[in-house]
């Protein structure tokens, strides 16, 4: 090629040779079309959805953590999230354990249902709702899931919450003689035909028939004996103090066929049973996804202060198996926590709790990583995998901006937030009233802290 007013010859190149030229370096945009949530670091703008993008094959599952320090805008961008995808026809769960879901439940004309001691709100963990029943119902109660052959029972699903409860509550595995008391005594409640409850569970426990005491090899007296400490610590659920939350049916207006349901779970946040109430919750909320990859709707289901299910190790056996069958109720999790040690510290070092823990990263392919504390950083860069520069980089994140890890993918996204939306996430305003005045809003972030 010739020269031109003396430079040097022209370079030609491929567009793959151009792309690692820096600082044109750009990630490649994901699915178009999908949920609009900030402006990406080249200048673009940034929307992400889990279905297009499962659609599309850059993830190979729905699932999501979001991690953040206190102040740098997680649970802004987590309200806005559920805002954006109940806008595109998505119905939205969360389980919000400090009872800062209000007003984006209240902006849907949907009120909070408040759990707690003395609220009048029952949920009954064992109900599988309508779907579920129905096919319990006609023979072998097959759903979709993960056992043999694809497919969970009815009485599989409530035998696995029921062991996650028990053995999250004594803070020790079922012994297997409890488990197969636990298991039969599950089978007399359903045999009676009605949605099963924790209480007809105990009862059942602490008075077995002699069947169910022959299907073991035992007498009754044996079986009794088997399933007292169980049928004991299940007591707690119906009569202890966590009595008329879980004891009997479903209360008549706990639906869950609104397109945003908020379970407040404040009443208990700073119980040491918060990890029990919400692995109860959550059993319920999924109770009702066994009809959920059949009758084509989308659900997005966030667990905030995720810690207090990922503390207790039964809990977390279970909270992991939920994520697995993300794709098979065609929901997205999204679990939330404050720090990468929050992942470390749900156990001792190399324990199971720990590798439970890192294997919910594992199976959410979409990690959102707001700033970190530069002690925080290190954590997070060996957990999720990050570079030196990028380790460095989620130190210094300024409020209401994330580094998105979508696969193979990195992003650094500064979310947006419209007016409208600034009244619904915000949760530091009596900070600021307190301050003396409203304050300015941050453009970008509004002010909203997470």
């Amino acid at each position: 090629m010739p020269r031109l007013y003396g430079l040097p010859p022209a370079h030609r190149g491929t567009s793959a040779q151009l792309g690692a030229l820096y600082p044109f370096v750009v990630p490649a945009p994901l699915p178009s079309g999908s949920c609009y949530l900030g402006q990406e670091a080249s200048g673009g703008l940034f929307c992400f959805d889990p279905w297009d993008c499962y659609g599309a094959g850059t993830l190979t599952n729905p699932n999501m953590v979001v991690l953040g320090q206190i102040g740098r805008g997680k649970s802004a961008f987590v309200k806005s999230f559920l805002w954006r995808q109940y806008l595109q026809g998505r119905q939205c769960w969360a389980l919000d354990p400090k009872g800062e879901y209000g007003a984006l439940a209240g902006a849907v004309g949907a009120v909070p249902l408040r759990l707690g001691p003395g609220l009048g709100l029952r949920l009954n963990p064992l109900d599988l709702g309508s779907h579920a029943q129905d096919q319990g119902h006609r023979g072998g109660g097959q759903v979709p899931g993960t056992g043999a052959g694809g497919v969970r029972s009815a009485h599989q699903r409530r035998s696995e919450l029921l062991g996650a409860l028990l053995a999250s509550s004594l803070g020790r595995q079922l012994l297997p003689a409890e488990r197969a008391a636990v298991d039969v005594a599950l089978a007399a409640t359903e045999a009676l035909g009605a949605v099963p409850t924790l209480g007809q569970v105990a009862h059942e426990l602490m008075s077995p028939g002699p069947g169910a005491a022959r299907d073991l090899g035992t007498d009754v007296e044996g079986l009794r004996t088997d399933g007292r400490q169980v049928a004991l610590e299940l007591r707690r659920l119906v009569h202890g103090d966590l009595a008329g939350m879980f004891d009997g049916p479903s209360s008549p207006g706990a639906g869950l066929g609104q397109g945003m349901v908020v379970l407040d779970l404040s009443a208990l946040y700073s119980s040491p049973a918060l990890g029990l109430l919400m692995v109860c919750a959550l059993g319920w909320l999924q109770s009702a996804m066994g009809g959920a990859g059949q009758d084509g709707t989308r659900r997005v289901v966030v667990a905030d202060e995720a810690w207090a299910v990922l503390s207790h190790l039964p809990s977390a056996r279970w909270l992991q198996a939920t994520f697995k069958l993300a794709r098979s109720y065609g929901v997205a999790n999204v679990a939330v926590v404050h720090r990468a040690s929050d992942l470390q510290a749900v156990g001792a070092e190399g324990s199971e709790q720990q590798r439970l823990a890192q294997g919910l990263l594992a199976d959410a392919e979409t990690r959102v990583v707001f700033g970190q504390a530069p002690g925080e950083a290190a954590q997070a860069a060996a957990l999720l995998g990050l570079s030196h520069t990028e380790q460095l980089l989620v130190g210094r994140l300024p409020r209401g901006a994330a580094l998105w890890l979508v696969g193979e993918r990195r992003y650094l996204v500064r979310h947006m937030l419209s007016e409208r939306e600034r009244l619904l996430v915000d949760t530091d305003g009596a900070m600021r009233a307190r301050a003396g005045g409203p304050g300015r809003a941050e453009e970008g972030t509004a002010g909203a802290r997470g």
